[in-house]
């Protein structure tokens, strides 16, 4: 395949163009907001085996048109990072859908670090995501505006939840630092103060799944949706950010990615904890068809519409949040017949 480098202020006039073009992030008129999440992606420029990644994302977004699209981590797999990075943002960017990544543990294992293969996202027409200042991987919070003006109506949370422990005694992967709680307590506050002391309906996106991920699916008493064949992969330290977010009360659900094998939505103490569909060719480990999870908001209320869409145009596992969660106590429904 040839490659054609144009120069660099060509480079960035044409990204600071696309980004002067990108309209708000809004619910429609209709008061939705559809977002589709891909993960997990492990994409090799040039393997044959990552063909089947391309074309499920292809498909997945002809099929649902959403206004946002999140790639939660693990996106490139091999070298040449950068260019297998453009490869698999390509299909969001030429189709002009607004899109965000939070990286994996994988990521930045190629050849490019976290920090470069920030720039490289942002580089890419239709980021959205900010600069990242003296970071090497910031996190941010994309707030959605009303249909009808432009007051803030409902936040995205985007975070990164690192690679692997650094404490030699602790094995496994990384945890969500107290920094990263204490961020996220502010932003929720702030956000909760400029609506009127009211939490704004919220939802948080990042690659390693919460420790509570392992406790809700053990729970016998949990509504659990979907398929889970693998034990969550999760920190081994727990810092609080589930916490964090249930006194805040704003989250609505976590969106996470890592465990190939899973794509199960929890209920956990009011917070559906959720995968998406393994995204990835033939690559790395997987048994479930390739896909992506689809969320649809609602605007003014705390609900929302998830499905998993595979090959073919499959749809599965279609579940509102929070009625499909819910027990169903039949013992205080009339009996058939009355009222």
């Amino acid at each position: 395949m040839k490659q054609f480098a144009l120069p660099l202020c060509m480079v960035l006039l044409s990204v600071m163009f696309c980004r002067a073009q990108i309209k708000p992030l809004k619910f429609d008129k209709n008061g939705e907001f559809k977002i589709v999440q891909f993960t997990d992606v492990h994409f090799k420029y040039g393997n044959p085996a990552s063909d089947i990644a391309l074309k499920r994302i292809n498909e997945v977004l002809d099929a649902e048109r959403p206004d946002l699209v999140v790639f939660t981590g693990d996106v490139v797999y091999a070298k040449p990072a950068e260019t297998a990075m453009r490869t698999v943002l390509a299909c969001a960017s030429s189709r002009k859908i607004p899109f965000v990544v939070t990286f994996g543990n994988h990521d930045n294992e190629q050849d490019k670090t976290r920090a470069e293969l920030y720039d490289v996202v942002r580089s890419v027409p239709y980021n959205i995501q900010p600069d990242r200042g003296e970071a090497d991987s910031p996190d941010y919070v994309l707030a959605l505006q009303a249909s009808d003006s432009n007051r803030d109506a409902a936040l995205l949370y985007c975070m990164d939840s690192h690679s692997y422990s650094r404490l030699p005694d602790v094995k496994g992967y990384a945890w969500f630092t107290f920094d990263q709680v204490n961020w996220y307590r502010s932003q929720s506050a702030a956000y909760t103060e400029r609506n009127g002391g009211k939490p704004l309906p919220a939802l948080a996106f990042f690659h390693i799944p919460l420790p509570e991920y392992n406790q809700a699916a053990a729970d016998e008493s949990a509504i659990l949706i979907g398929t889970r064949m693998e034990k969550a992969c999760a920190p081994l330290l727990n810092t609080g950010m589930f916490a964090a977010m249930k006194e805040a009360g704003d989250v609505m659900g976590t969106f996470v990615g890592h465990d190939h094998d899973n794509d199960y939505s929890v209920m956990w103490h009011g917070i559906l904890l959720a995968y998406g569909r393994f995204t990835g060719g033939n690559t790395e480990y997987n048994h479930l068809q390739n896909g992506a999870r689809v969320i649809l908001m609602k605007e003014n209320v705390r609900t929302f519409t998830t499905w998993i869409r595979t090959k073919g145009g499959e749809i599965v596992d279609k579940t509102i949040y929070p009625d499909s969660y819910r027990k169903d106590d039949w013992r205080k429904r009339p009996p058939v017949g009355e009222k």
